[in-house]
């Protein structure tokens, strides 16, 4: 896990997490952002063929006040009050908690919930705790607005289609290359995230299948080859 680059200046005012009084009352929808760290990681590794440096390290102030910008602009065409809900999801493995720690309360400080889930095996993943926490927030007063921050996205796909389907903005954050059925999806939203101002200091060293350079281009590992120890079977490549 890598520590996020959180500038001191400017913050962002803290946004209600999962429980809080602040989104309690019926006449409250959210605006519901839900960062998926284990997938987003992996998305960003493979881009950058390594560990990101401090240059590529989302900047989740940066993200948050894209997200109270968002939520200003649905707030506008709806009745009624509308609040931000940033949320981060993510695993720790075990003997990482005191690394991954300043990491935690960093993106607390900006105002993000955090919901951290032991990494034990290949089955405590975060996803399913992500559909629960959004379909909770339908149930609490309803969505205005859903954004999911995934690097491919696709476990979030249909929960997503039947918000937009209600009329419900929902949208997709990632990368692209890694994301093209949001890209070409006809019913959600796709926002880049090297696309939203200040979420990376430098640019990404992108090379995607779309855009070769003429000497070609390595394209690194979405994990290690020794994850197909732990795999489940039946889980490869044609």
């Amino acid at each position: 896990m890598s520590v996020s680059e959180i500038a001191p200046e400017m913050p962002v005012p803290a946004q209600a997490g999962p429980g809080s009084e602040a989104l309690s009352g019926s006449d409250v929808r959210r605006v519901l952002l839900v960062w998926d760290a284990p997938n987003l990681d992996m998305g960003l590794g493979a881009i950058l063929g390594g560990r990101p440096t401090a240059a590529y390290r989302p900047r989740f102030d940066a993200l948050g006040r894209w997200l109270l910008a968002r939520t200003a602009e649905i707030s506008v065409a709806s009745k009624g009050r509308i609040e931000a809900e940033a949320t981060v999801f993510t695993n720790i493995a075990p003997g990482t908690a005191d690394v991954v720690r300043p990491w935690v309360e960093a993106l607390r400080n900006v105002g993000f919930a955090v919901f951290a889930k032991p990494k034990i095996d290949e089955d405590s993943d975060v996803d399913a705790d992500m559909l629960a926490h959004i379909a909770a927030r339908q149930r609490d007063g309803g969505l205005a607005g859903i954004m999911v921050a995934s690097a491919d996205g696709q476990a979030f796909r249909e929960p997503l289609e039947a918000i937009a389907a209600k009329g419900i903005p929902a949208q997709v954050l990632g990368f692209r290359e890694h994301a093209s059925w949001a890209v070409t999806s006809d019913t959600l939203g796709f926002v880049d995230l090297e696309d939203i101002p200040g979420v990376f200091r430098e640019p990404l060293p992108r090379v995607s299948l779309e855009s070769l350079p003429d000497e070609g281009a390595w394209l690194q590992p979405f994990r290690p080859l020794s994850a197909l120890l732990t795999s489940r079977p039946g889980q490869g490549v044609a």
